[in-house]
């Protein structure tokens, strides 16, 4: 039997070959992320990239998190999307969606289910950078990083099939602390 290729799936196949999981915290995402990070770099050139960071659940030491790395590659406004979008292809990346200017990407998605490391990039201009105050913001607030753990684990479950219905179910939590730091942080992405 052929196997199917990802983009033959549905969105139902795709979410029962890529399910919801949740693994504890591990050291090696940090070095995952560098080891990207120089990969990127390489790929595009220096002055296309405004800002590259380590976002996500695995950012935060201590939690549990999708054995996913996140990675938020912030670019010049009026930078050419459409020729970054094609690097990205030809390094391997597959376009996950793409709302004006907010492309997200993934690696590491095979038709035979996950491989030994998976990214998601999310491609934006430069300050649309929610993530990093909310990443900072549960890295100086341990306590608040376990209830997100929490809420997570209870999703999870709930989710394990449906990325979209976790993703959402998480976005209240998100969007609160995600003000609070931008509160408390003022404008320290804003560079």
């Amino acid at each position: 039997m052929k196997v199917k290729s990802l983009t033959e799936m549905t969105l139902e196949e795709l979410w029962q070959l890529f399910p919801i999981f949740l693994v504890e915290h591990q050291d090696d995402w940090a070095d995952w992320y560098e080891q990207e990070a120089g990969c990127l770099l390489a790929l595009l050139s220096e002055s296309s990239v405004s800002r590259l960071s380590h976002i996500g659940s695995t950012a935060i030491d201590g939690i549990w998190a999708k054995n996913i790395v996140d990675i938020l590659l912030e670019v010049p406004k009026g930078s050419d999307l459409q020729s970054i979008k094609q690097r990205l292809f030809n390094a391997g990346y597959q376009l996950m969606s793409e709302s004006g200017s907010r492309l997200s990407f993934n690696k590491g998605y095979e038709p035979e289910g996950f491989a030994d490391k998976v990214f998601h990039l999310h491609l934006r201009y430069q300050g649309d950078n929610d993530e990093l105050y909310f990443r900072d913001y549960l890295r100086e607030y341990p306590d608040l990083a376990k209830d997100y753990e929490s809420l997570k684990k209870i999703l999870w479950k709930k989710y394990e099939h449906n990325r979209d219905a976790y993703t959402e179910a998480k976005s209240d939590f998100i969007k609160t602390y995600t003000q609070k730091a931008k509160e408390e942080y003022k404008r320290r992405y804003e560079k």
